[in-house]
């Protein structure tokens, strides 16, 4: 009797063994045939808003006209009528060369300018002399044509004369070199006693006041700047400003003067020259520093909190939420506000962009939104 209990025991634990078994067989059947679960995320609402931000440029600090200063003569410096580093103004004496055998040059052509003359006026009455006795027929005509050709000579000996004199009497003037323009100039290259020849460069000079800034654009930016010179805002509205080297912001406003004539095909950028006031010099020449451009959207920009985005190789994406499906989207952005930044492509008014929950995202991963949060009322 005991051992018959024994076996009914027995019988029934195996076949709760085999329910067991069962049961979990259907459960790991279930887990391999798959039913993808969701992942928990948090939601933002995309919605335009007020966004004032700048964007940074490198940029180049360059004079708006500069000069090498070279001789257009041989000779040795004589003098030098400037200190280095000096604002000099348009028409100041810089340098002279040795004007001795250029001076002589000069009255050695005058003299024969003279010599040309006084011929002339002998050939000039020869000429109306034979002419007078050509009509009583008191000379052969032979006698008289060749006079009116020695007088033609004397004539281009004249003009010869005169255009040698004005030659010689530009290279006396070229042995003084002045200022074209108003400007600070350079570092003196040769001294008193120097040997120069044309084309030796001496020294700069450059404009100061007002100074340009460069600076590269995308060729994406050209309308948005075309818009900029078009509107030519007052200087105290200006939205352009420079970054100094110690960071600090420079106090006067500029305005962009030009855009390049031409797109760099190897680098897709063009060229905008910005102006600025520079009355105490502060902005040197060659000078590398940042332009900052002041952005104000008014209420038409898109902004995003910045723990969305997502970066790969370079470029940056988000997740949307579509159908309760977490959808990749490829973005452009401006500049980063506090924890939000700006969306300038890739997403419209109104789109669930995801914020929490990111890292565990795929393309058309499934997803369990909570409440979207939305921007707060202002």
């Amino acid at each position: 009797m005991i051992m018959k209990n024994n076996l009914y025991r027995i019988g029934k634990l195996a076949t709760l063994a085999a329910l067991l078994t069962a049961c979990g067989s259907n459960k790991d059947q279930s887990k391999l045939q798959g039913h993808p679960t969701s992942v928990a995320v948090n939601t933002y609402v995309v919605q335009p808003g007020n966004a004032t931000y700048f964007d940074i440029y490198p940029a180049t600090v360059t004079p708006l006209n500069q000069v090498d200063i070279k001789p257009q003569i041989s000779g040795n410096i004589v003098n030098i009528y400037f200190k280095d580093g000096q604002y000099v103004r348009k028409g100041q004496k810089l340098y002279e060369i040795d004007q001795q055998q250029y001076r002589a040059a000069y009255e050695q052509a005058v003299a024969n300018l003279n010599v040309s003359k006084a011929n002339l006026a002998k050939s000039q009455q020869d000429a109306d002399r034979y002419t007078e006795l050509s009509r009583q027929d008191a000379i052969a005509k032979q006698t008289l044509d060749h006079q009116l050709a020695d007088l033609e000579s004397s004539k281009r000996q004249v003009q010869a004369a005169e255009a040698n004199v004005q030659s010689v009497e530009t290279n006396l003037k070229y042995s003084s070199i002045s200022a074209p323009f108003d400007g600070t100039i350079g570092i003196s290259n040769v001294k008193i006693g120097t040997a120069v020849y044309p084309q030796t460069l001496l020294n700069s000079i450059s404009s100061d006041n007002p100074v340009a800034v460069d600076i590269s654009v995308n060729q994406s930016e050209i309308p948005l700047f075309t818009g900029y010179l078009q509107k030519a805002p007052a200087s105290k509205d200006s939205i352009f400003t420079v970054l100094m080297t110690d960071g600090s912001v420079y106090p006067f406003p500029g305005q962009l003067y030009l855009l390049d004539r031409a797109v760099d095909p190897q680098t897709g950028t063009i060229k905008a020259r910005l102006i600025f006031p520079n009355g105490k010099n502060e902005l040197k020449p060659g000078i590398t520093t940042n332009v900052r451009i002041k952005h104000g959207s008014g209420d038409s920009s898109l902004l995003i909190p910045y723990k969305s985005v997502v970066e790969q190789l370079g470029e940056y994406f988000v997740y949307t939420v579509n159908e309760s499906k977490a959808v990749q989207r490829k973005v452009s952005l401006g500049a980063r506000i506090d924890d939000k930044i700006v969306v300038k492509s890739g997403l419209q008014a109104g789109d669930s962009v995801v914020t929490e929950g990111v890292q565990k995202l795929k393309d058309s991963t499934l997803v369990k939104t909570a409440l979207p949060a939305t921007p707060a009322a202002k």
